[in-house]
């Protein structure tokens, strides 16, 4: 199996963290390098890289401040620590980065009340946690070929980096054919930039529609299954993933097709409706490649998630190893 760049699109070369620039992609593979907590912060919030490459970022950027900080304490460096927590933290509201954030911090603390050497305490801690987020993830690529059958026609908005391509491959290795449609995902465009990339780089075919075309393919029975991902889960199985799953998810139920989520469980939030949700910039819904796309003066409301209630959803395919 191939791994898809978007898969793992963060890592380290010497001191400097080099992140995929998916913005660029598939013009060209970049690299953004980042060698601080501001520059991580800007590539969050400038969209460099996509839900899991963030939350790469977030990890990445504590060893970061582990590799470069000058401070001689360890209740200084705690200080850094803490004050990295809380710019990660405020980057973009909707996505659950204390939940990361917090645990790090933790371990700080727990390493100076035992009196630990905090950095090598820390930068194996944060290490280990990456590497078993990498297992489990292979380990849901797994899961996900297992959950399509031989003739499928799979309908993905805003899927998690690399796991659809990776899973693409080895239900071909089965001697399953597998087909797709992706959502062009506007306004970023990443279901056509991205999706479409990396699903024809793993030799799957894979068909572009419009984000207004949902409802004819799902009504003309073109679609088997519909397999999204989710960048925030509650306590009762609410979901909230980039703006537009909802209105699919609910003519999904319409037409009786199957609605699956990659989700990371968590019970920090009760419901959908206590999700904070994320309103961007309106220019980037006015705007296209740094050019207007609509004339005159317009107002423009782009809020970047939406939230799918649990009783749409027919399966959520957890990164752990139990699914709800």
């Amino acid at each position: 199996m191939k791994e898809s760049p978007l898969f793992w699109p963060a890592q380290f070369k010497g001191n400097v963290l080099h992140v995929l620039d998916e913005t660029q992609v598939p013009e060209k593979l970049h690299y953004v390098k980042v060698r601080n907590v501001k520059e991580a912060v800007k590539v969050i919030r400038n969209m460099k890289t996509r839900a899991f490459g963030q939350f790469l970022v977030v990890l990445s950027t504590f060893l970061l401040v582990l590799k470069n900080s000058k401070v001689r304490t360890p209740t200084a460096l705690l200080s850094e620590l803490e004050q990295t927590a809380e710019a990660l933290n405020t980057s973009r509201p909707t996505f659950p980065f204390r939940e990361v954030t917090s645990i790090v911090v933790a371990w700080a603390k727990d390493a100076i009340q035992k009196n630990i050497e905090l950095r090598p305490f820390l930068e194996k801690n944060i290490q280990g946690y990456l590497m078993g987020i990498r297992q489990r993830r292979l380990q849901r690529v797994n899961e996900i070929a297992e959950l399509l059958r031989d003739g499928d026609r799979v309908l993905t908005h805003c899927n998690v980096s690399g796991e659809l391509a990776m899973a693409s491959q080895i239900a071909r290795e089965q001697r399953k054919f597998v087909q797709f449609f992706a959502t062009e995902t506007r306004p970023y465009f990443q279901g056509a930039k991205l999706t479409c990339w990396e699903l024809q780089k793993a030799g799957t075919p894979v068909t572009l529609i419009a984000d207004n075309a949902v409802g004819t393919v799902l009504a003309d029975g073109l679609v088997d299954k519909v397999i999204v991902g989710s960048d925030r889960s509650c306590a009762n199985g609410d979901i909230a993933n980039k703006i537009g799953t909802y209105q699919i998810a609910v003519l999904a139920k319409e037409f009786g097709t199957p609605f699956y989520v990659l989700t990371q469980p968590s019970n920090k939030i009760p419901r959908g409706e206590d999700i904070p949700i994320e309103v961007r910039n309106p220019e980037e819904l006015l705007t296209f490649g740094k050019k207007r796309i609509v004339a005159g003066k317009v107002n423009a409301f782009y809020p970047g998630f939406d939230v799918t209630p649990k009783e749409l959803i027919e399966r959520e395919i957890a990164i752990n190893a139990q699914s709800r």
